[in-house]
């Protein structure tokens, strides 16, 4: 669901809404999947049934939601031909926008703060752009098997290889609202559900789905890609 989310430029929270889906938000192969439209009811718990209401697919029909079903092609993550994948004229997200929107605010998943530090060591090559087909993280130079840490504590809510554009890729969740991405791995080293912490070696550097090797560094806020250099130390 985080990969889906994340491909649509949406806020998870959002989507599982859209479909009716609760928190773990587990979803099943062949499962069809609405990415707009309004927020769909909740289902009914009669007298007796269980409380949890299990989500069933729906219909052998997809709409290439299955993480797996994209095939990884050669591209650089900073290329015009890259489409973005959270798209600038995204409306609505299920939180209100909290007062307080300084980068000193955010808690994360046990209620601190998030502590934001470099991914890798390297020269930018590649600057945020938040033109519609512009570039929606960082490029960073490195040498293949380089190291590659968490920018800020979290969850691994997905590491794979399923979207396209960006090579192995890892997405870990901050907290309800903070997401970050490192893409083009040449090797993970984390699985999904694991908790890592900030500095913790997460992959080595490589080229998968890039011309050179480099990490290619996203921050997501409720969906939307934000200027990574606004948040990482100076």
């Amino acid at each position: 669901m985080y990969a889906i989310a994340f491909r649509a430029g949406k806020d998870v929270r959002e989507l599982a809404a859209l479909n009716g889906i609760a928190s773990p938000y587990t979803i099943f192969p062949g499962q069809t999947l609405r990415l707009t439209g309004k927020v769909k009811a909740k289902p009914a718990v009669t007298a007796g049934s269980p409380k949890t209401v299990q989500n069933k697919p729906t219909s052998s029909a997809t709409k290439n939601t299955n993480k797996n079903n994209s095939s990884p092609a050669k591209s650089n993550s900073s290329a015009k031909s890259v489409k973005p994948v959270a798209p600038q004229n995204q409306k609505g997200y299920v939180q209100i926008q909290p007062k307080n929107n300084k980068k000193t605010a955010n808690p994360t998943l046990n209620g601190d703060l998030v502590q934001w530090q470099w991914p890798a060591k390297g020269k930018i090559i590649s600057a945020f752009s938040s033109q519609q087909h512009g570039n929606k993280g960082i490029d960073i130079a490195g040498q293949e098997g380089g190291k590659v840490v968490a920018a800020a504590s979290g969850q691994v809510v997905y590491a794979g290889n399923a979207l396209r554009g960006y090579g192995n890729l890892i997405i870990i969740k901050h907290n309800d609202d903070y997401l970050s991405a490192y893409a083009h791995n040449r090797k993970l080293l984390v699985k999904e559900k694991q908790m890592v912490t900030a500095g913790q070696q997460i992959a080595e550097l490589g080229s998968t789905d890039a011309t050179d090797a480099r990490l290619h560094f996203e921050i997501r806020f409720r969906g939307s890609s934000v200027n990574p250099l606004k948040y990482l130390p100076k």
